[in-house]
């Protein structure tokens, strides 16, 4: 039960983090462009990603040979592909009509539809889920809660 608690916090902490990260990038694209707070993002990621990467080799000591793990997938390294537009469009719908929250709420949609369909087909090495009645009331919830957010404050 912990180890699942603790995945819950994570996406919860990776959730606020990612409407920051919306936030600042939306900011920067207001005063400067969407592209250009997109690069930025990026190569700031990238540095941090990188001092990330260096930290957890010296902290943590896998045991056995290095080259004894399985290869990953080709399409598992074109993950800045996503990340790339989502950058982009999310810094022009928050500066746009939408604002951060409906930008968060339609983006959650997005993820919530197209997750329940990355599942039920196993796209890109996903573990199967049959889709049952529940998704789409979730779906259905989802979207009707980002009309709420949208429309409501109108």
């Amino acid at each position: 039960m912990i180890g699942r608690s603790t995945d819950w916090l994570l996406a919860v902490a990776g959730g606020a983090l990612l409407a920051l990260m919306i936030n600042y990038n939306s900011l920067l694209a207001r005063h400067a462009s969407p592209l250009h707070a997109s690069w930025v993002a990026h190569g700031l990621g990238a540095l941090v990603a990188l001092l990330l990467v260096v930290g957890y080799a010296r902290v943590v000591r896998r045991p056995g040979k290095e080259g004894e793990r399985a290869k990953a997938p080709w399409w598992s390294y074109f993950g800045g592909v996503p990340g790339a537009f989502t950058v982009v469009l999310a810094a022009v719908t928050v500066n746009g009509g939408l604002a951060l929250s409906g930008t968060i709420a339609l983006t959650l949609a997005g993820q919530v539809v197209f997750g329940i369909v990355s599942d039920y087909f196993g796209l890109f090495g996903t573990p199967r889920r049959r889709i049952v009645a529940g998704d789409f009331l979730v779906a259905g919830s989802v979207l009707t809660g980002s009309a709420l957010i949208i429309f409501g404050g109108a």
